[in-house]
């Protein structure tokens, strides 16, 4: 098989937040930008998969969202609250090892801890 993920595609109503959100809280640059479209790829040539950003004006629920993995959970967790997420009201199992964030437009994303 010679299939490989080039680019996740992320449905956002607010471009610039959005852009300014993912770009910090992953690290990443910003490689290309227009008016309704931004592509963030990792910084310095790191691994990582591409993250596009596409504006959006359907208020639909968007069936995505992203799994970031880290070793310090808390800090993680503590810093993208910082950047503008907000905790996701969820319904935790007991052994969960992910908590539930939204990021500045809505859309879910888990913080999973590693290891």
């Amino acid at each position: 098989m010679n299939l490989s993920i080039g680019s996740f595609v992320w449905g956002v109503k607010r471009i610039d937040t959005e852009t300014e959100f993912w770009s910090k809280a992953l690290d990443y640059q910003v490689t290309y930008r227009d008016v309704d479209f931004a592509i963030l790829k990792p910084k310095d040539g790191k691994e990582g998969i591409q993250l596009s950003l596409k504006q959006v004006t359907s208020d639909h629920a968007r069936r995505h969202h992203m799994d970031l993995f880290t070793y310090d959970q808390k800090a993680e967790v503590n810093r993208l609250l910082a950047l503008g997420a907000s905790r996701k009201k969820w319904n935790y199992e007991p052994d969960a090892d992910y908590v539930v964030l939204e990021d500045p437009d809505g859309n879910p994303f888990c913080v999973v801890q590693k290891g």
